[in-house]
């Protein structure tokens, strides 16, 4: 009988791929082991083995596991069942799967381009095939695997160039070898087992060389208190130089290796610093641990500033006591720098934190510590976290459940990670907690209908009454020529009161850059991207023209290009003209601006989130990042500064949400001392949601917003499936979605919409056309996925659709 493994690869393909597994690594191949394989010609994957099984022999010959990475599985059963899943649910492969959940360091694929190490020295004899590898190598021409075989002879050197390269014999452009390499200190101890007396000799023979002497003096003193001794500490205890070391050394009494460390240090655990609760925090507590005794899943509806936080960490205290894991998602990685601090006085090194702002080490660390069960227990991260290889997980946090950040929007698998933390959650038997302050529609239908439970928290902490919000009419102020700049009147005094009293302010505009987009006062012609269809953004700040869609940047024309006139304007405002205004109206007060732009670096959140924390800076300007649950105690003003801009988007969405933005970034005032003030600007100060959003009534935007999506047939009624075609010719791309929608509509009927062209119809040279799906919810998502890949195999077996890109995006935020 023959193992056969069939294989998750790191491609976008549809389904396994099966391989023989060589009798001597029969007992190292499980489900979840990191294999390579080869496949095609010439090029090498790191696949992960999905199951394993005997068989007698398979009717097609298959090829053979090139090598097996480590002894144990690097992922779990319960982590390919939950990938399983996300490929069925979101209509995409495993392989699109696996790519989202492993860190990079973990993931590994070779273009098979190898190179000699001129630095390496034979400490080890080589074995035959390395030999005959080695010598066909060359430090200063890459040569391909293909062109290795040849030289050498040998059949398979894929074998004999991973243990080169792991021996640093050899190096390749995209490594076979694991990424991912532990950080280490150098340490020393004794090169052999010694007597007393033999230390004793060995000391008396230093007597001539004084600095040698004191520094193995120092060493023992130091390795009878530790039996870890760094380079470092000896070198500094015993005031010497790394010379006296290199001869202790040379005379082979003391040898150095290096100690594995770890690279996130967040102190001891103090379980004890956590708050206690208020009357109103702690009857939520109660009702929540009753709620989540009867449902698996619980939704905390508590106004902003109400305290959730401190509940969690409650219930966070209760489940580690169980001795279980506990995942706390956050929607932005901004938001996880506040609440880290929060959690590492409490939990200390039994929190992990897990975001994209990590490098690849570093996240590859946090993924090994989980899985040999090392102390961590609180996982806190942004979306990427659902795919963590958990143990015992007992409790998942989703805080801020409505942000649309926890959507994935590319590449797939386009998964929202609040569901697939529900589904996560329940494939462990876990409990899920869902918290904000402005539930998503969906997650309320289900709390109002009893399958989620439903707890309200409706006290701010400390009894601090919500802010107060001001209506500006700026429609109104421009036509009485009041409006001098993009901040209004009201604003402007506003903001001056509070910086007199050495209060903060926080500024609102959900739009980066100087300005909308350039446009020429006498023709009216406006600069596009070559790549999109869509106006370039104006940022003055580094002087270029930007798309925001793929990212292509422009220089900045003198004159029109159309007219040849020198009179180009700005439309529309961001940030960064935000930024300059405040600036020029308030020069003496310190400005910080919080957007893509200004958070590019690993810590910048940190940076610019301390120092308003530390209130060296006054008035923070911010686009939707500083909407999310952070918590700033000196904030009286808030200013919103164009709400309409969020409410024209041609999106079922837009009105949730605005209403969502808008609350949010309201509640960041007046969060300790006092009630805080927010003025919105807006032209339609009669609009019902700008009149819902003064008075903080969450259940009348409810019931407005449910009667036409019942109406219109949207989620929470109806489950969407967006079916996104792109191909660079644009004829043919029109035609493909055409023939798919006629066919759909043989099963679906008037459930299928389109095709039709998105807002932005182009983008990095793709033609783009949208077919949509409206299903009912209670039909078979398994059917429905089926009848959707029949179609689909039928009209794309058409050669000349050969060339077009289908993608699903399965409930589109």
């Amino acid at each position: 009988m023959t193992l056969y493994a069939d294989v998750i690869l790191p491609l976008p393909l549809q389904g396994l791929y099966t391989y023989s597994v060589a009798q001597e690594a029969i007992n190292s191949v499980h489900a979840g082991s990191r294999v390579i394989v080869q496949f095609g010609k010439k090029k090498f994957y790191t696949a992960i083995v999905f199951r394993t099984y005997q068989k007698e022999t398979l009717e097609q010959p298959v090829k053979e596991i090139v090598t097996v990475l480590e002894e144990y599985p690097i992922a779990t059963p319960l982590q390919l069942k939950f990938w399983e899943w996300v490929a069925m649910y979101y209509m995409c492969s495993l392989g699109d799967v696996y790519r989202a959940a492993l860190p990079s360091a973990l993931k590994l694929e070779s273009e098979t381009l190898v190179l000699l190490n001129p630095d390496f020295e034979d400490g080890n004899p080589l074995t035959t095939k390395e030999q005959k590898v080695f010598y066909c190598l060359s430090p200063d021409r890459a040569k391909t695997i293909a062109e290795i075989e040849k030289l050498s002879g040998l059949s398979n050197a894929v074998t004999a160039i991973k243990s080169l390269v792991d021996k640093q014999a050899a190096y390749i452009s995209e490594n076979i070898q694991d990424h991912y390499t532990a950080k280490s200190q150098t340490a020393i101890r004794l090169a052999k087992h010694y007597t007393e007396d033999e230390l004793n000799a060995i000391i008396d023979e230093l007597g001539r060389a004084k600095k040698q002497q004191h520094l193995f003096s120092i060493f023992l003193c130091l390795n009878g208190k530790t039996p870890l001794v760094l380079k470092k500490t000896l070198l500094d205890e015993a005031g010497a130089s790394s010379a006296a070391l290199s001869e202790l050394l040379k005379k082979g009494y003391l040898e150095t290796y290096e100690h594995e460390v770890s690279r996130f240090d967040y102190g001891q655990t103090n379980i004890d610093a956590a708050f206690d609760l208020n009357q109103y925090q702690q009857k939520a507590f109660d009702e929540i641990k009753e709620s989540l005794e009867e449902k698996d899943i619980t939704l905390l509806y508590g106004v902003t500033s109400s305290g959730k936080t401190e509940i969690y960490i409650q219930l966070i205290k209760e489940a580690i006591a169980e001795g279980k894991q506990v995942l706390y998602l956050l929607p932005e990685i901004a938001l996880t720098t506040q609440i880290t601090n929060r959690l590492k006085a409490v939990f200390g090194n039994k929190l992990a934190v897990y975001h994209s702002k990590f490098n690849d080490n570093e996240r590859a660390e946090i993924w090994n510590n989980l899985l040999k069960n090392k102390e961590i227990q609180v996982v806190l991260g942004a979306r990427s976290a659902v795919f963590l290889p958990f143990s015992s997980l007992g409790l998942v946090i989703v805080d801020e459940e409505h942000e649309s950040s926890y959507k994935q929007q590319e590449p797939a698998p386009r998964y929202n990670a609040r569901n697939a933390a529900i589904v996560l959650a329940s494939l462990c038997n876990a409990k899920t907690l869902l918290g904000t302050a402005t539930p998503a529609l969906e997650t309320y239908t289900n709390a109002l209908s009893g399958r989620y439970g439903l707890v309200k928290l409706t006290k701010r902490y400390e009894n601090i009454e919500l802010p107060q919000i001001a209506v500006v009419n700026i429609k109104e102020l421009r036509r009485k020529k009041q409006m001098k700049s993009l901040l209004s009147p009201p604003l402007i005094e506003g903001m001056k009161e509070a910086l007199s009293k050495k209060e903060q302010v926080i500024l609102f505009q959900n739009r980066r850059g100087f300005a909308s987009m350039l446009e020429c006062k006498n023709c009216s012609w406006t600069p596009h991207c070559h790549h999109c269809d869509v106006s370039l953004t104006y940022h003055k700040g580094q002087r270029m023209m930007v798309c925001h869609y793929c990212g292509s940047t422009y220089e900045i024309p003198a004159i029109c290009p159309e007219c040849e006139t020198p009179t180009l304007d700005t439309l529309g405002y961001g940030t960064e003209r935000i930024e300059e205004e405040v600036t020029q109206l308030f020069p003496k007060t310190s400005v910080a601006r919080m957007d893509l732009d200004t958070t590019r670096g690993k810590r910048s959140y940190e940076r610019i989130i301390s120092d308003f924390e530390q209130n060296k800076t006054n008035i923070l300007i911010g686009t939707q990042m500083v909407s999310k649950g952070l918590d700033f105690d000196n904030v009286s003003i808030v200013g919103i500064l164009n709400a309409d801009n969020m409410l024209n988007y041609p999106d079922f969405r837009a009105y949730e949400r605005a209403f969502q933005l808008m609350t949010q970034v309201s509640g960041r005032a007046g969060r300790k001392n006092k009630q805080g003030l927010v003025f919105l600007q807006t032209s339609h100060p009669g609009s019902p949601l700008i009149s819902s959003v003064k008075r903080n009534d969450y259940e009348s935007f409810f019931e407005m917003q449910m009667q036409e999506r019942k109406v219109f047939r949207y989620p929470p009624y109806f489950r969407l499936i967006n079916i996104i075609v792109r191909g660079r010719d644009e004829h043919l791309t029109d035609s493909a979605a055409r023939e798919f929608a006629s066919a759909l509509r043989n099963t679906f009927g008037e459930r299928v919409l389109g095709p039709g062209k998105p807002p932005v119809s182009r983008i990095q040279s793709l033609y783009i056309r949208h077919i949509l799906l409206k299903i009912e919810n209670r039909a078979s998502i398994q059917k429905v996925r089926e009848s959707i890949y029949h179609h689909q195999s039928v009209v794309f077996a058409n050669p000349a659709f050969k060339s077009i890109l289908l993608h699903y995006d399965v409930d589109p935020m």
